[in-house]
């Protein structure tokens, strides 16, 4: 009996478990409101960066904001579709570095961090955003 009480405690632990995998990736960042969160918080970073900061001078944050948003919902399987332009479009002509182009990314796990996300959704959310590198670094 008691083996059958510990089976049935370890496999309650594992159901558990296995549910919260069931969600999205969206859905574990706690949806438009997380994302958010994220985005304003790596926006702080971005504005407290010298290094970085000149490539945004001429930025309208809300629309940045709101765009970089509508992406990364896009890019966690949330329910947005991103109008906005294309990664060339919007990165031509700023000459982006590679040593500038992986800062920003410092800065967008610093925001993550800062947020509480769990290593395993960053490197997941990194991931994902991994193949926009060649259209971002145009010099």
């Amino acid at each position: 009996m008691k083996n059958v009480v510990i089976l049935w405690l370890c496999l309650s632990a594992l159901a558990g478990c296995a549910s919260s995998t069931n969600l999205s990736l969206y859905q574990q960042l706690d949806g438009r409101a997380g994302l958010t969160r994220i985005v304003d918080s790596f926006i702080y970073q971005i504005g407290n960066d010298e290094q970085v900061l000149h490539y945004f001078e001429h930025s309208d944050i809300s629309h940045f904001r709101e765009g970089f948003i509508m992406h990364m919902c896009m890019l966690v399987d949330g329910p947005c579709k991103y109008k906005g332009d294309s990664m060339v479009d919007i990165h031509t002509g700023m000459h982006i570095t590679e040593k500038d182009f992986n800062h920003v990314v410092d800065l967008l796990v610093n925001a993550m961090e800062e947020q509480n996300i769990s290593h395993s959704i960053q490197n997941e959310i990194l991931s994902r955003m991994a193949p926009l590198r060649s259209k971002i670094i145009r010099i």
